[in-house]
């Protein structure tokens, strides 16, 4: 996962779970893009200041789902890869709002 061309999108968590929310910046079309989500690399910021590339992936019929890259949360605790659902997706002022649902388990 690369992230020159990435979105940030900050979190309101230190990790993500299920019900936990990022909001995208710097979209060109927030609206549409809340509708009807299309792939992106994604730059996350944890609310802990810690940061890491993530991918969204859309492949109807299915949900969109989100890959997040391994990091250390600011407390030194490990996340490894994962990849979750997006349960939802909402236009937050100039934002879109994510919200994550059930990560998906090889």
């Amino acid at each position: 996962m690369t992230e020159p061309d990435a979105y940030p999108a900050l979190c309101t968590h230190t990790h993500l779970f299920p019900g936990a929310r990022c909001r995208l910046q710097g979209l060109p079309h927030p609206a549409a893009f809340a509708a009807a989500p299309q792939p992106i690399e994604v730059h996350l910021r944890f609310s802990d200041g810690t940061a890491t590339a993530a991918e969204l992936h859309t492949q109807p019929p299915a949900r969109p789902t989100l890959t997040v890259a391994a990091y250390t949360t600011a407390a030194g605790t490990p996340i490894t890869e994962s990849t979750w659902t997006v349960k939802g997706t909402a236009q937050k002022e100039n934002d879109v709002e994510l919200t994550i649902g059930t990560p998906n388990r090889a």
